[in-house]
């Protein structure tokens, strides 16, 4: 990206927007050239039906000062906004500044209407029924790219309409992912696991926790290797929220319950993000996303589904 705000761009762009310019007056001017007069026309050598040619006559005047009005209007405009190389132009207009002005100007309209509930609990914001439309606009704005427009999520993006989550579903727990974002991450566990037998042994294992279908011969030569798992998942497997690892005892699975997905997990492992909105949306946004968000699971209010 360098080479594309290097100094060498702003001269070679100055240089044809100048070259440009002028070849537009120059042109116009020799167009502008009158015949003598009593002298003949030359035609362009363009002849329809016979006897209907084109002359090589002038351009009309109004033609030429319309043109001249523009490139009048060309220079005016290089010299008061950015176009002219690096220039900064005479305004100092800039795309990032006035998008930044408009924002300012929405907040001043918007904020105080989030910044109100900010001082009741987040259980009766979400039984607001006007707070509660509030927060949808606000899921389907920048929550429904990843977890759907029902809230079921998909493979990698957890359900947010159930009572399994990862870090804990209180919605101060839900407030601070959406404020801080989450990053969760378990490592490749082939190693300690032992050989592939054993991983697939493990996996087997995993899945007769939430009596899913597993082998139980191999199920029952698992639970020894599944040692290497405890430190995150439990010794009983239903997992950790300060981790953010998964319970293993239920039947929620956020990449999969078959066994070769399991499998993979603990060859490959599993790394995930989701992005922090605390710059983009404030605590009042956050505040009211969050109470629509705990209602998805919790009864308080409609359901995106509806739509």
């Amino acid at each position: 990206m360098a080479d594309f705000v290097s100094s060498g761009w702003s001269i070679y762009i100055s240089a044809v927007t100048t070259v440009s310019i002028l070849f537009c007056v120059w042109l116009c001017w020799v167009l502008a050239s009158k015949k003598a007069a009593g002298s003949s026309v030359e035609t362009t050598g363009h002849v329809w039906d016979e006897t209907l040619a084109e002359y090589n006559n002038p351009l009309p005047r109004w033609w030429l000062y319309l043109f001249y009005i523009t490139i009048a209007f060309a220079v005016g405009y290089l010299v008061l906004y950015p176009g002219f190389g690096a220039s900064k132009g005479q305004f100092g207009w800039s795309q990032v500044g006035q998008y930044e002005t408009e924002v300012q100007k929405a907040k001043a309209v918007y904020e105080p209407l989030f910044t109100r509930y900010l001082s009741q609990d987040i259980k009766q914001v979400a039984a607001d029924p006007e707070a509660r439309a509030m927060g949808e606009r606000l899921y389907l704005t920048y929550c429904v790219q990843c977890h759907g427009s029902d809230a079921r999520g998909s493979r990698g993006f957890p359900n947010l309409s159930d009572k399994d989550w990862l870090y804990g579903g209180d919605p101060e727990k839900i407030k601070e992912t959406i404020l801080g974002g989450r990053q969760g991450m378990m490592p490749p566990m082939a190693a300690a696991v032992g050989e592939a037998a054993d991983v697939e042994n493990v996996a087997n294992y995993v899945l007769s926790l939430s009596q899913s279908g597993h082998d139980p011969a191999k199920a029952a030569l698992g639970k020894a290797k599944f040692g290497a798992c405890a430190a995150c998942h439990g010794p009983d497997g239903t997992g950790n929220p300060a981790l953010g690892a998964p319970n293993l005892t239920d039947k929620t699975w956020l990449y999969g319950g078959g066994v070769a997905t399991i499998i993979e997990s603990i060859n490959k492992g599993r790394s995930n993000q989701m992005p922090a909105f605390k710059d983009l949306l404030g605590e009042g946004k956050a505040h009211v996303l969050s109470a629509y968000v705990w209602s998805l699971s919790n009864g308080s209010g409609s359901k995106v589904a509806q739509h």
